[in-house]
């Protein structure tokens, strides 16, 4: 959680969340419980779950449903992992083996659409219309993110505006779609859904911005990755798009060749390529704006602590360091 303040107002919330996803994931194919306790043993910051939980907060709803859709949130998100894992041929998530190097691709991407699966059961649920449309909007989103992400691959010529709109669909559209159901879950007016939804795209925004640059400047055991995993995936992200506009003619045919390469070998003058052009600083300001655009989303929102929580949360998207 972002602050001590966060586990104060929902730790009990959030364990009830853990006990929900523990029960929910239950099922009497023996593979699919194995991979399923694995995945919760794993752990995880569980953001989009405390941000259905604070939103809801902030506009006065305490009843069940906030619950089932904080887990329902979590389940899309660990589902889209499971998925992102095998196509990217990861092996370290959270400083333990991915799902697909213990137990095989075939075994996540099956555990990955029983999660979905189940994800949509409990949304039905709630039986909520609105409820339903947000989250299968957001689902659907996601997964076209996910394919622009693919056809960047090994692109050098990818731009920054095209980069943040994958961005936007692939990670900050589950943030964006957490915020707003708090608010719909509470009946909030139209303008405090809006403000919400507006916040949680920034905040999404912001996470996977620090994201990148920590792929070239985190610790291997604070991340809970391998130091530039995007680069040996060939994925183009914020500090080698703009590295790539500054640098010299030679720096950038080296770029352009680790990228189309999507290989480590040159990682140590790729840094020092990003370093040259600060673009790792970019990407921090890029991020930082992104945050102050969230916290200002939030002025339609009465004072709380609700309130003063996301402000603190968007804070710390940006001061990170894991």
């Amino acid at each position: 959680m972002p602050n001590d303040a966060v586990p104060r107002l929902i730790q009990a919330d959030l364990q009830a969340v853990e006990s929900l996803i523990a029960e929910r994931l239950s099922s009497e194919v023996p593979l699919i419980r194995e991979v399923a306790a694995y995945l919760v043993g794993g752990g995880g910051k569980r953001l989009r779950p405390a941000l259905v939980l604070l939103a809801s907060g902030a506009c006065g709803y305490r009843g069940p449903a906030r619950l089932e859709i904080a887990a329902v949130v979590e389940f899309i998100h660990t589902a889209t992992l499971l998925h992102d894992d095998v196509v990217d041929e990861s092996s370290l998530r959270r400083g333990r083996a991915t799902a697909n190097a213990r137990f095989g691709n075939a075994a996540s991407v099956l555990v990955g659409d029983f999660i979905y699966s189940r994800a949509f059961q409990m949304m039905v649920g709630v039986r909520d219309l609105r409820v339903l449309e947000i989250l299968a909007d957001a689902t659907n989103v996601i997964a076209e993110g996910e394919v622009m992400q693919l056809l960047g691959t090994r692109n050098p010529d990818l731009t920054e505006a095209e980069y943040l709109r994958v961005v936007r669909s692939k990670t900050a559209k589950l943030f964006e779609a957490s915020a707003r159901l708090g608010a719909v879950l509470a009946g909030a007016a139209r303008e405090v859904e809006e403000a919400l939804a507006a916040y949680g795209m920034h905040l999404g925004t912001a996470f996977q911005l620090i994201d990148d640059v920590l792929d070239y400047s985190g610790e291997r055991e604070a991340i809970g990755k391998n130091l530039g995993d995007d680069l040996a995936e060939g994925k183009p992200t914020l500090p080698l798009i703009h590295a790539l506009a500054h640098a010299g003619a030679a720096d950038r045919a080296l770029l352009r060749e680790a990228i189309e390469q999507g290989s480590l070998e040159r990682l140590p003058e790729v840094m020092r390529v990003l370093q040259s052009c600060r673009s790792l600083e970019h990407a921090r300001q890029r991020a930082s704006e992104a945050a102050a655009c969230a916290r200002d989303a939030l002025s339609p929102l009465g004072d709380s602590a609700f309130r003063e929580s996301l402000i603190d949360f968007a804070a710390f998207s940006v001061g990170r360091s894991a």
